[in-house]
This record gives C-alpha cells, sequence and structure tokens, in this order.
C-alpha cells in the first residue's frame, strides 16, 4: 500500500496563477524523483462549518481558496528518500516571501494506507 503526504493551505485567489505554476513544477520534480502520484486540488463543495471545516482548518479569508492536495510513494523510506532530493533540488529553491500562501497555515503529515481500491 502506498505511503502518502497530505496538505491542506489556502491559496489567495489573486495568487491562483503563481500556484498553479509552483504545483506544475512540484509535480514534475516530486515524479521524477519516484513519487508514484502527485494531485492537487482546489476546493469547490467545502462550506465553513460552525465547528470543523478546510477553510476553518486553515484559517481561509473571503479572498482565499483552499487547496488539497498529496503525493503517494512506495513506503516511508522511499517518501523520506525523494524529499531529501527535492529539497536538495536548485528548482526547488524560492524565497519565502514569494510563496503564493501562508506556510504557517499550511496542514500536513505522512500517512499509512490501510484500505486502497
Amino acid at each position: 500500500m502506498p505511503y502518502v503526504d497530505g496538505f491542506i493551505l489556502a491559496v489567495r485567489k489573486d495568487k491562483i496563477d503563481a500556484y498553479r505554476a509552483m504545483a506544475k513544477l512540484g509535480s514534475e520534480v516530486w515524479m521524477e524523483y519516484g513519487a508514484l502520484s502527485y494531485v492537487e486540488c482546489f476546493a469547490d463543495d467545502v462550506p465553513y462549518g460552525e465547528l470543523t471545516s478546510f477553510p476553518r482548518a486553515v484559517q481561509a479569508t473571503d479572498d482565499e481558496i483552499v487547496v488539497f492536495s498529496w503525493i503517494t510513494y512506495e513506503s516511508r523510506e522511499k517518501r523520506d528518500e525523494i524529499n531529501a532530493k527535492v529539497m536538495k533540488d536548485p528548482r526547488m529553491d524560492q524565497d519565502p516571501a514569494s510563496m503564493p500562501f501562508d506556510g504557517k497555515r499550511m496542514i500536513y503529515g505522512g500517512f499509512q494506507s490501510f484500505i486502497e481500491r
């Protein structure tokens, strides 16, 4: 079963094109180093919940859209190897101030699959 890195973040609507470009580059780099899949999704049906929700989790404002993404790997070990290579790749060097989202509000983590169909 694949190992999964998952991400939720908020992108300002006026920065969507910059985010798309960053995600396209990221997908190329991760896949080049051996990721099994790379998926980026813009929120389409994610209401702001009273207690919990995707927008609430990342403190999304009215001028932001929630992004849900994941990358799959053969195993956690392969994920660690691939991420080490990605982080050293000069294509991934980006000034934090130019990022099209607030990294402090990004939620991410690694997950072990237990069902896949």
